[in-house]
Formats: structure tokens, sequence, C-alpha cells
């Protein structure tokens, strides 16, 4: 038996050290549940709730039933140690984490030493770089994806004046370095490289700069509420600015911030997995509940899958074969089958670019 905190792990608990309750085998998900980035949070607590209850309804797994563990990090790297610390003390399976690729990598560190696996959508290469063992990652990464943004960039607007902005974070940085690699590879140097503040409400400063440049397309290394910010900006100045980033802008939220100059948002993100064959019954499980499955919930509701499917080939939900199913196998699941590489990355990753239009995204024809 695993003990647990069944429902949400705040930070305040973490510092508190609450006591927690028994429970069946403890998976765990983290992330921001909390902070501008929550409506991302949502997105994951939703698809891992779902996948637990579907799975508990099959009888569990190993004939023990899971309970949910969530950690909030608020994208914020210090936070998410002491959440990884916390849930190293409740004695999880299994995490399903954590989003931000800044705190991905000081938290992973933390689970590798305790032998807890992970998988994790986090882009940044550094996250399977290090040399760990216990993390698998069920996305592409940042050199993959900023390749198709840039060259996407450098094949539709080779003409045109843009400018490469990141948010200074370890995922917005990384992504804009590999778009700017792609677009200079194909000789379209940038003609503004900046870095902003993530947080702020007025971005009318680099509007301003970005209008005097002559910038029409901006690649942005990032996350979908400072774009939304940006573009809306942008366009009351009175520039029309087409902006290029990555799979943070997977979000429904961002429609919201932007208003109609959201249709002017493209990103990079896998093919898009409610359109899977396979995954129809789940999709239309999520449906059922009022909850379109954007962005990251199948992602969530996969990761779920991979335990189970791993925990189920290793006879066990102890780390060395639980690891070592999830090295070597090949996992059906609501995103396509998962298998990895050595370093933990998903042996074929895949890319296609999106464009947000009426309030919805679909891929780039």
């Amino acid at each position: 038996m695993r003990k647990s905190i069944v429902g949400g792990l705040a930070l305040t608990a973490a510092a508190l050290g609450a006591t927690p309750a028994l429970a069946d085998t403890a998976v765990a998900i983290a992330g921001p549940m909390t902070g501008q980035y929550a409506s991302a949070g949502d997105q994951i607590r939703q698809g891992a709730e779902l996948a637990i209850a579907d799975i508990n309804a099959r009888g569990g797994v190993l004939g023990e039933k899971l309970k949910l563990v969530v950690g909030d990090d608020a994208c914020d790297p210090k936070q998410a140690v002491a959440v990884a610390n916390k849930m190293v003390t409740d004695g999880i399976a299994f995490m399903h984490g954590h989003w931000c690729s800044s705190s991905t990598i000081p938290a992973s560190d933390i689970y590798n030493e305790a032998q807890i696996p992970m998988a994790t959508v986090s882009t940044n290469p550094q996250v399977t770089e290090r040399g760990l063992k216990n993390i698998f990652r069920i996305m592409g990464r940042d050199d993959q994806q900023g390749l198709v943004a840039g060259d996407y960039i450098a094949a539709r607007f080779g003409q045109a004046k843009v400018a490469v902005i990141d948010d200074k974070s370890a995922y917005g940085k990384g992504l804009a370095t590999e778009m700017a690699k792609a677009m200079k590879a194909k000789g379209l140097k940038p003609a503004v490289e900046e870095s902003i503040t993530a947080g702020e409400r007025d971005y009318s400063s680099l509007v301003t700069k970005l209008k005097a440049a002559g910038v029409s397309v901006v690649a942005y290394g990032g996350y979908h509420t400072e774009v939304g910010l940006i573009v809306r900006q942008a366009k009351e100045a009175g520039l029309d600015l087409v902006v290029m980033s990555g799979d943070t802008m997977t979000n429904s939220e961002l429609p919201s911030i932007a208003g109609a100059a959201a249709d002017n948002v493209m990103f990079t993100f896998s093919p898009d997995p409610r359109e899977i064959p396979a995954a129809a019954p789940v999709v239309a499980e999520f449906r059922k509940k009022n909850i379109d499955p954007e962005g990251y919930v199948l992602y969530a509701y996969a990761a779920m899958q991979l335990f189970e499917q791993a925990a189920k080939q290793a006879k066990s939900v102890k780390y060395q074969p639980l690891r070592d199913a999830m090295a070597a196998g090949s996992f059906p699941t609501v995103i396509g089958d998962l298998s990895f590489d050595a370093k933990g990355d998903l042996k074929v990753p895949a890319f296609v670019v999106y464009q947000w239009k009426g309030g919805k995204y679909a891929a780039v024809k």
C-alpha cells in the first residue's frame, strides 16, 4: 500500500508536512494549478482524472485502485522542487509533470534520485539530455518543433521582416533559439531579437519597437498569455502582427485574451489527438462532460495509460521493473503509440503547423 494525499497538493501543504492519508497506488500530476498558466494545469488535471476513473473502472492496476495526487508548482522552479520533495515523501509510484520546462528540469533530478518514473510534455532538450533514466517525454522537443516553425516562417514569410522574441524562460528561450537557427539556415536573418518579461500587462514599448523596425512577423518562444496581449496591443496600434510559436498556444484562453487578433497566431503542435480514431471514445467521454480535450488534456490521459500498461507488463509498480518496461515497450494510447529512445525521447515525434481562426485552431493545409 502507498500513502498519498487524495486530491490537491498545494505548496502550503508541502511546507507544513501534512500527514498523508492511506490510499491505494498513488500516481501524481504537477504543473501550474494556480497562476497565469493555470488553464494548462486544468487541462492536465482533467485528463488525469478521467484516465484514473476509467482505469479504476477496469479494476485498477495489479489489483489496486489508483489515487491522484496533484502538485501545484505555478511554473516556479523553487516551488516545483518543494512539490517534488513532498511527492517523494508521499511515496508516489509515478509522476506526470511538470509542465514548464523550467520546473521539470530541477524537479526531475529529485524524482530520479528517489527512483520515481515520470512522463512529461516539457519540450526543452535539456529535460532528456542530462542522462536521467527515469524520465519519458511523450511529446517532441524544441529542437524538433523549432525546426518546423523556423522552416515554415522562412518558406512563407521569407520576404517579410521577422523578429525573434522570447520570455526568458527555459522553454521560451530554447524554442526561440531553435526557430532562429532554422530561419538563419534558410537565409532569413531576424530584423529584431528581443527578450520580454513574462507576466507583464503592457507590451506597448515592444509593439512600438516592432512597428518602427517594419516587423510584420514574430517568432515567439513563450506562453499563450503574453502572445494574446502582444497581438491584441499590436492590432490596437495599427500593426497586423503574425506570430509563430509552439505547443503552448493550444489554449482557448488565447482567443479570449487576443480577441480577433488571435487569428494571426500560428504554432507547432503534434498531430491533433482529438482526430485519432482510437481516441474517439475517450474524446466523446470528455465532450459528454462539456470538456473539449484540447491542448494537454489527452496527453495527461495518455500518461496514465502509459503507467497502467507498463505496470501490467512489469507486473509491478516498483521503480526498476516499471522503468524498464517503459523504456523497452510500445504503448497504444489516445495520442498514438508511445515508445522511447535511450534518452527517454519519443522515437517518432511529429509536429505540424496550426492556426487559430474564429476561436478554434486547426492544422494549416
